[in-house]
């Protein structure tokens, strides 16, 4: 059914125009528009959708980019056995996972949903680092330093990028659509890329005859996340705030 002003729409020469209630205006375009009440959309996109597919957009490569990441160091652990490999693998993936309720706020077009899923995500860095530290313990009770540790310093290189890939992802667009959640999940990402480093440590160490270094390392990685876990939780909170 055509809108009742595009019936009665006068172009009055550039880019002003009278539409059937009298009103004259000026657009930069031309032809017969709706307005809609309140704040005519001029047959563009709800904000809300917009922001709904960017999100998804973000969630989608950040997911894709940190299970590569975790997969990579997984086909890597399991020739070298290094617990701090281990950790830090198990935050990747962990990480990786958080893109669900992520997602699922976004679907939803929903502030307060992504401020759920943010503390999902904080919780979900918690729970890795629970994990991390005590398999790194249980490493030092039971000590076996790693293998093949070329490969081992690879994984940490691969975790490095990975992360620091996902990060800038993240944190461009959670500025850009204000989402709370998506910025507490890029400084995550940004510090797992470091934390990633200490992989490389680790077989360094390892190489130099301190094959102790390993869980040490996984439980300083442990550390990290738990004060990443913590940065996490005060972005959130402040987006409850707003």
């Amino acid at each position: 059914m055509t809108a009742p002003h595009a019936l009665d729409y006068r172009e009055l020469g550039g880019e002003r125009h009278r539409h059937s209630d009298g009103t004259v205006h000026a657009h930069p375009h031309h032809g017969p528009h709706s307005h809609d009440s309140p704040g005519h959309s001029h047959g563009l996109i709800d904000p809300s959708i917009k922001r709904s597919r960017a999100g998804l957009r973000t969630v989608s490569v950040s997911l894709a980019v940190l299970a590569g990441t975790a997969a990579l160091q997984a086909l890597i652990y399991l020739s070298t056995g290094s617990i701090a490999l281990l950790a830090d693998l198990i935050h990747n993936a962990g990480d990786a996972l958080t893109a669900v309720p992520l997602a699922a706020a976004f679907l939803l077009r929903s502030r307060r949903a992504e401020g759920y899923a943010g503390l999902a995500v904080v919780l979900a860095i918690f729970a890795s680092a629970c994990v991390a530290g005590v398999l790194a313990v249980e490493k030092i009770v039971n000590p076996s330093p790693p293998d093949h540790l070329v490969a081992l310093a690879l994984a940490g290189a691969v975790g490095f990028l990975g992360n620091e890939l996902a990060a800038q992802v993240r944190l461009r667009n959670g500025r850009r659509l204000e989402s709370a959640a998506l910025i507490a999940d890029g400084y995550h990402a940004r510090t797992d890329g470091f934390v990633s480093l200490g992989v490389m440590l680790s077989a360094a160490l390892v190489a130099l005859g301190i094959p102790l270094a390993d869980p040490v390392i996984a439980i300083v990685i442990t550390a990290v996340i738990l004060r990443v876990t913590w940065q996490s939780w005060e972005t959130v909170r402040g987006g409850h705030r707003h």
